[in-house]
């Protein structure tokens, strides 16, 4: 029987780097256990990343599912690795797919159902992360997630948080499937109520026994192809058995000393880039870590790399620019020069050309290190299940546009701008950190964030993931955290910020898993943060 306790948070605690020679940190510790039990049955970093994001894919479904997309960064201990497993759109979707259904002047894709659901590229990142650097048989990796699946978990705090706030929303409750698998009982799960998840189970045995075959061009693919149809979907078989994931290399920036590598576009990473090479023209070690100046230039950065990605990231081969033109070192020191350091502004993109997601991170004592993130998107993604599979399905079409003088209009088996961003740095051509924040647009923020706070200020890495956090939307928009401090806001008010402090951290905020190297992973091993904001947990040997 369910306690009836108040499962919020109770005091403020103070949590510390935790240290090992194997490394699983995850936001949830099912996920970490999972994980860290492949590498005792001998397998490495990236066999324990591939379990532990199948177990996420249970005990935390508000998140991502068996139906999400993935990114992934990896060092193998030569080099590094990146492996973009965002799905691709239907090939029926055009422009005109959408006007015809929802009128001449539709500017958006929908957001929740059928008309939002791209080609799932998670399990397929899972198979080619284990076919290329794995050691264990795939189907043992499914082993734990399938245990948890058809035995149950008890609902975490933050998992019912999301879960109850997704109860609420008729665009999600109305979509195929979604009562049946996550309000069987007409509401949300309890916090420590007991759930089975059977049809994910069936699903994950069937993914392990066939190494994701039967997901992409077997029964899973063949159900989805039907659901869609009884539903007014344009997914099909034929569009699953054509999907694969794409080896690619990540782009990269130099920042005082070390180099961030993110995957390069069609996700969002290269915005962390930009700002981050855009505040190596500022001296912020001469602030107050906590203080006005160093987040408003953070912010005034964050702002401009922003601008440029909203207006140019797409599906790399719909880019009327390249990475490199948005990295140049050049462009980014113009785009500083924009920043006055005594007021907000609202920025425009400039012209580089020349003439409910979950993070997870394992590192293991070879030294392979993995940097990999799966998610839904918006919680719960579009909101349609099938029951008998138990898979839930991202909504990643809501990234398209419908404006075909945009790079990122949509278009037939075309991936769309995502959100989602695994990091990775670097020293020297060394492997030093694997890291993640998540959170929609917070993910690159919330990586800027950090590394300023480690690489400028010597923040250790759990400080810098449990340090208070501001959020940039829109406009002059910024949201604070709770725990900054008041004369923060009263100063960046005074600059001309719109700001609003908003409590509920969970939802706004992110939450990042961090592992930094500290040697000979033999030996000296390496520490690990976890975020107190999502149940962050790193388990270590």
């Amino acid at each position: 029987m369910t306690a009836s306790f108040d499962w919020s948070a109770g005091y403020p605690s103070r949590r510390l780097p935790v240290f090992g020679n194997n490394v699983v940190s995850t936001s949830h510790p099912r996920a970490a256990q999972a994980g860290l039990s492949m590498i005792a049955k001998g397998g490495n970093a990236v066999d324990a990343a591939i379990a532990a994001a199948a177990v996420m894919a249970i005990v935390e479904p508000c998140s991502n599912g068996l139906g999400s997309d993935a990114f992934c960064i990896l060092w193998d201990g030569k080099g590094l690795h990146g492996l973009n497993a965002s799905g691709f759109s239907p090939a029926a979707w055009t422009p005109d797919y959408f006007r015809a259904k929802y009128g001449a002047d539709a500017k958006t894709l929908p957001q929740r159902g059928w008309d939002a659901v791209t080609v799932p590229g998670a399990v397929a990142s899972w198979v080619a992360l284990s076919e290329r650097f794995g050691k264990l048989p795939f189907a043992d990796l499914m082993e734990p997630a399938i245990a948890i699946a058809e035995r149950g978990f008890l609902v975490s705090t933050n998992v019912q948080h999301k879960w109850a706030a997704a109860a609420t929303l008729p665009q999600l409750t109305s979509q195929p499937g979604f009562r049946e698998v996550f309000l069987p009982k007409g509401r949300a799960p309890f916090v420590g109520e007991h759930v089975t998840m059977p049809g994910a189970a069936r699903a994950l045995r069937l993914i392990g026994e066939t190494k994701g075959e039967a997901f992409y061009r077997g029964e899973i693919a063949d159900a989805l192809e039907a659901n869609a149809k009884a539903n007014g979907g344009a997914l099909t078989a034929a569009d699953m058995a054509a999907y694969a994931p794409d080896w690619v290399t990540p782009v990269a920036q130099d920042y005082r000393g070390y180099t961030v590598h993110e995957i390069p576009p069609n996700g969002q990473g290269i915005t962390a880039l930009m700002a981050l090479g855009i505040l190596s023209h500022f001296d912020l070690q001469g602030f107050s870590a906590d203080g006005v100046e160093a987040q408003h230039l953070q912010i005034e950065a964050i702002k401009l790399a922003f601008a440029d990605v909203y207006r140019y990231v797409a599906d790399p081969r719909a880019m009327e620019i390249s990475p490199a033109d948005m990295l140049d070192a050049d462009y980014l020191a113009s785009r500083a020069r924009l920043i006055d350091p005594r007021r907000a502004q609202r920025f425009a993109p400039g012209n580089p050309v020349r003439g409910g997601t979950i993070y997870l991170t394992a590192a293991d004592a070879s030294g392979m290190m993995v940097s990999f993130i799966q998610s839904n998107y918006q919680g719960f993604g579009s909101g349609v299940v099938l029951p008998e599979w138990g898979v839930s399905l991202q909504n990643r079409g809501f990234g398209f546009s419908l404006n075909p003088e945009r790079a990122n209009v949509v278009a037939p088996r075309k991936r769309p701008f995502q959100t989602i961003i695994p990091g990775f740095l670097t020293k020297g051509g060394q492997p030093v950190m694997s890291f993640g924040v998540m959170g929609g647009n917070m993910q690159p923020q919330g990586h800027v964030q950090t590394l300023v706070r480690m690489l400028d200020f010597a923040q250790n890495p759990q400080a810098a993931c449990d340090a208070p956090r501001w959020r940039f939307d829109e406009g002059l928009s910024i949201n604070l955290e709770p725990g900054n401090s008041p004369e923060l806001l009263d100063g960046l008010a005074a600059l001309g910020h719109e700001v609003a402090v908003l409590n509920d951290t969970y939802q706004d905020f992110g939450a990042g898993q961090f592992i930094w190297r500290m040697g000979d992973p033999a030996v000296e091993g390496y520490a690990a943060a976890s975020d107190p904001r999502r149940d962050g947990q790193a388990a270590v040997s």
